[in-house]
């Protein structure tokens, strides 16, 4: 029975923690050799604890970003200082319970994102936008109750701006999560993802970027006075997503970020 163990989704852990390893050791040089990734702040990982930890990130590239969250997290906890060296060694046994936020249709777009989705995705479905266009859905329950169920059962990554595209708003249902569920709410800072991949983070794209990963404390919040509204300022502040944050940027990106600033939506 131990081999064909299941997760409280299904899937076979026997399967999930070969394929781990299996891609995790080809992906390698993508952090490591083609480019490499600059970790900061990986003490924390250690210090977390098993279960309900909610780590927030900006969002740079479809899957290039968890795949080195991944990686991270593997080697943190297996005593690496903010480096992912000898990475047989640390995915040899990874952490099983590790789970991601992602869109379910872009986890249906293909074979690769289909396999990766076995890895630990929780698909929800867009409330605001689909296919290219905007839209609007009423919140799945379902997705929320999957979300709950993947905090008791260890960590969850998600992306609070629901896009790669930089300066855009931080969804209410992100504050929503933290406020009923209470995990521990870990920032995560990446940046060099967007130039040395290509949009959904498959295809190397440039040689020589130095990729940041930066793991910041977790939040402070008071779980029972906080509002929605400061929780998702809380969260802007923390993955450097603010407005604020414009004004130390290169002047033509923040151009074109400020545009897309203006068309802001708090909804869900």
């Amino acid at each position: 029975m131990g081999l064909f163990k299941r997760n409280p989704f299904g899937h076979i852990l026997f399967l999930k923690r070969w394929m781990i390893l299996g891609f995790g050791i080809l992906t390698h040089r993508r952090y490591r050799g083609f480019n490499e990734l600059q970790i900061d702040g990986s003490e924390i990982i250690r210090d977390l604890p098993e279960t309900n930890v909610l780590f927030i990130a900006n969002h740079q590239t479809y899957f290039a970003d968890v795949v080195a969250m991944f990686h991270v997290f593997n080697a943190s906890l297996k005593g690496r200082v903010d480096n992912i060296r000898n990475v047989g060694g640390y995915l040899w046994k990874p952490k099983l319970n590790i789970y991601y936020v992602a869109a379910k249709e872009t986890m249906r777009e293909g074979l690769l994102p289909k396999i990766l989705a076995y890895a630990g995705a929780i698909t929800v479905e867009r409330t605001w936008r689909e296919k290219g266009k905007d839209i609007q859905r009423e919140v799945n329950l379902n997705d929320t109750e999957n979300i709950k169920v993947a905090l008791n059962d260890g960590w969850v990554i998600t992306f609070p701006q629901g896009t790669t595209k930089s300066f855009k708003p931080v969804r209410k249902g992100t504050a929503h999560i933290i406020l009923q569920h209470r995990p521990i709410v870990v920032p995560i800072v990446i940046d060099g993802f967007r130039r040395s991949f290509d949009k959904k983070g498959l295809r190397p794209k440039k040689k020589g970027i130095l990729q940041s990963f930066i793991i910041k404390p977790p939040l402070e919040i008071d779980y029972d006075n906080d509002t929605v509204e400061q929780v998702v300022e809380k969260i802007e502040y923390a993955i450097e997503q603010h407005p604020s944050f414009l004004k130390v940027i290169p002047a033509e990106e923040r151009e074109a970020a400020e545009k897309l600033n203006e068309k802001r939506r708090w909804d869900y």
